[in-house]
């Protein structure tokens, strides 16, 4: 890239739905052209969650640096406020060391309060959150439909029903475009293939030792923490519990990721200012974009 201040240098923001291909895209861009590589996933931000929720590799952060991974103890708080701020932090710090910053995931909550520059409302009511606390995730689902509030991008995640609900009259104030120097890609995939992708980190994820390691952290935190809920551990809990057979946590591993890929597909949709392209595409794309500044 051509020579220019810290402040110009663009954010690359690479979105799409798990299993698409966004890391692989992005650490190999990173390293052609000195990026450091922001995670927006509400999953990678716990510590020892890591085969469960398909981090970058040790191998992968050894090639380029990675930020927004481990950064609490399952059950600890993180809202898409504190994504914000340690984002925008980590933005200028990358670019203050003359590197270029990637923000990189399928959390669109995460990626769209960087993104639109979200200015987050006032202090939760903490007699709402104690109420809706109590709440089921049913019930809280059932809460959003009655009182017309969206459901979130991931409705099985409790923290993100609260989330909605307290927001709800308390809307955040965010840009109606991006924010500037910003570069927004999209990765399309072939249902099918896309499918076949998430199979197969399905077995990936069992050869690594997702059990094992879901077995651990179910000792250490206890399988009520939310930070279970995600894909897999929510199917690895049953099987642990002998409710279902290695065959039918398999399928359900797989059957909920391709229903949360569908999800984000869904809710990136709705952002006109993404560019959408196959992964070659996206290469060639974003290459050409930093190349000529």
């Amino acid at each position: 890239m051509e020579s220019q201040s810290s402040s110009q240098l663009p954010l690359v923001v690479i979105v799409g739905p798990t299993a698409s291909g966004k890391t692989g895209l992005a650490i190999n861009l990173a390293k052609k052209y000195g990026g450091e590589i922001i995670c927006a996933d509400s999953r990678t931000i716990y510590k020892g969650m890591n085969i469960g929720t398909a981090k970058p590799t040790q191998k992968e952060q050894k090639e380029v640096p990675h930020w927004g991974l481990d950064l609490i103890e399952p059950g600890e708080v993180f809202t898409a406020a504190d994504f914000k701020r340690y984002a925008t932090q980590k933005i200028e710090e990358i670019r203050k060391r003359d590197n270029v910053p990637f923000l990189v995931g399928g959390t669109g909550l995460y990626i769209d309060s960087v993104l639109f520059d979200y200015s987050f409302g006032r202090e939760k009511d903490e007699r709402l959150r104690e109420k809706l606390n109590e709440m089921s995730i049913e019930e809280l689902q059932n809460y959003c439909r009655k009182n017309n509030i969206d459901l979130p991008n991931n409705l099985h995640n409790k923290r993100h029903l609260i989330g909605v609900i307290e927001r709800k009259g308390n809307a955040n104030q965010r840009r109606s475009v991006p924010i500037s120097t910003s570069i927004i890609v999209g990765i399309t995939t072939d249902t099918a293939i896309l499918s076949r992708r998430i199979t197969e980190r399905t077995e990936q994820l069992l050869q690594d030792g997702v059990v094992d390691e879901a077995i651990k952290l179910g000792k250490k935190y206890g399988w009520d923490s939310e930070a279970f809920t995600g894909n897999a551990y929510r199917a690895l809990k049953l099987y642990l519990k002998n409710e279902i057979t290695e065959d039918e946590m398999k399928e359900k591993i797989t059957t909920l990721d391709r229903q949360l890929a569908k999800r984000q597909r869904t809710w990136f949709r709705r952002n006109e200012h993404i560019q959408w392209l196959s992964l070659d595409d996206a290469e060639d794309y974003i290459s050409s974009r930093l190349a000529i500044r």
